[in-house]
């Protein structure tokens, strides 16, 4: 039997002064995210956490709900499309989950959410999910919400008093300068938060017009919050350039003749947000620079700390990125940082792997697990070579059976394959810098398992 429950959706929020032109600044608290959220991290494809620590103990951990929890997972709520007249990996794909939450952070009830997500997923999973987040909305009052409710609701309004002291919106200001990116003023952006109890850290994520960020119930340090959340919202910004823009910084790219362009700019998203938001908006807030890692990523941390006097300055003389500012980006990377290219652990991070071994996949996904852009193709022919010869990410082929055919259809797509030997008969792994400066990756396995194979790589 269904529980019928009257519930009550709190709403917090707080319209700051402006971003660009009038756009309204929100922070408040969804009652349906945080249930939507909830049911993740009890799927059993998430490692422990406190929800499930919390729900499995509970009164709740029966068959019932056990069941639900298994519908909720297997609801196919993802799907995606690119916008194909950017450059490649210049905009973010669309993802009908990102919207799906935005509809969720946006509505006061599941029936106006599923009202405005009607088409973008089939009517019954988005029923299905309706009736899984309406099961769990007391659950989750109950075994999360309630107990936290007091010590949650006064973060709540520290965090609004915070952004009021520090006008949180004239950071948002400044990377829309920087990025040479612009905003909607009609359009508000929204900030919903919901608590993490008995955490010592908070996760964040943005999309749309949208931040989302649990925080711990004792959180003390503000300004590491509303750096790592302007660092999310960088990301929006920078994804918001015109196409006019993206096709500018592209060319920039391109026309640089370092072998280290195109793995400098494959960075440069994750790096622009860490330098603006983990490290320029951190000192305005504290008044000094963060002396620890800005970011857990060797590769972004280093670089972001390396380019901060060259960003600090084009933001003091409110200039935006241009021309001059991707050359010694490039420059900076190349001097201090060229080895970068030929590590597995960065170049992975973007990759474009083909075999026909569908294994092969969780075996990269288990070895190379930060991950930034990934194309996956399960055949090796003529066309999937082609398709993978277009895009600039690492390309790796992993040949296991007819290697003197696959050989052969690798030659006649890389002319930089042409004085490359190669014994189909033998096992290797071999790597090459293409003219897009690219590392194609080739691996001919034989008796070695792809794990050690890989390990061969020079």
């Amino acid at each position: 039997m269904k529980i019928n429950i009257v519930i009550k959706y709190l709403f917090f929020f707080l319209t700051l002064q402006t971003f660009g032109q009038n756009a309204s600044f929100k922070i408040k608290y969804s009652e349906q995210l945080a249930v939507f959220v909830f049911l993740e991290n009890l799927s059993e494809y998430y490692p422990d956490n406190v929800f499930k620590t919390e729900f499995q103990k509970s009164k709740y951990n029966i068959e019932k709900y056990k069941n639900i929890i298994s519908k909720f997972e297997q609801l196919s709520i993802s799907y995606s499309f690119r916008f194909e007249d950017f450059p490649y990996g210049s905009k973010k794909t669309m993802q009908t989950q990102d919207i799906l939450k935005k509809n969720l952070i946006e509505t006061d009830n599941l029936n106006d959410f599923k009202i405005r997500s009607a088409g973008m997923i089939p009517n019954k999973t988005l029923s299905d999910l309706g009736e899984c987040i309406s099961e769990f909305t007391p659950i989750y009052n109950e075994l999360i919400y309630n107990p936290n409710k007091e010590k949650f609701e006064k973060q709540l309004d520290e965090i609004q008093k915070y952004s009021n002291d520090h006008k949180i919106e004239d950071y948002f200001k400044t990377g829309l300068v920087f990025y040479n990116s612009s905003w909607d003023s009609s359009i508000p952006f929204e900030a919903a938060f919901y608590p993490l109890p008995n955490s010592k850290g908070f996760t964040a994520s943005a999309f749309c017009n949208n931040f989302v960020s649990a925080i711990q119930t004792d959180l003390k340090s503000h300004k590491d919050l509303f750096s790592v959340m302007m660092h999310e919202t960088y990301h929006i910004i920078y994804d918001e350039q015109s196409l006019e823009v993206k096709t500018e910084i592209d060319t920039y790219f391109k026309a640089n003749k370092s072998k280290c362009s195109n793995y400098a700019y494959q960075l440069l998203n994750e790096v622009l947000a860490t330098v603006l938001g983990n490290g320029y908006v951190y000192e305005k807030l504290d008044g000094k620079l963060d002396a620890g890692e800005w970011y857990n990523n060797k590769y972004i941390n280093l670089m972001a700390k390396k380019i901060y006097p060259l960003a600090k300055e084009y933001i003091d003389q409110k200039r935006p990125i241009d021309k001059n500012f991707i050359d010694q980006y490039i420059q900076i990377y190349e001097t201090n940082f060229p080895d970068w290219i030929n590590e597995l652990d960065n170049i992975m991070t973007y990759r474009y792997v083909i075999t026909e071994n569908e294994k092969d996949f969780k075996t990269i996904n288990k070895l190379f697990r930060y991950r930034s852009r990934t194309e996956y193709e399960d055949q090796i022919t003529e066309s999937s070579i082609e398709k993978m010869k277009q895009i600039p990410l690492t390309k790796m082929v992993i040949i296991s059976k007819d290697s003197k055919e696959k050989i052969r259809l690798l030659k006649n797509k890389f002319k930089e394959l042409k004085n490359w030997k190669a014994n189909p008969d033998k096992e290797f792994a071999d790597k090459i810098l293409l003219e897009d400066k690219s590392q194609l990756i080739i691996l001919n396995q034989k008796k070695s398992d792809l794990e050690a194979l890989i390990k061969m790589i020079k």
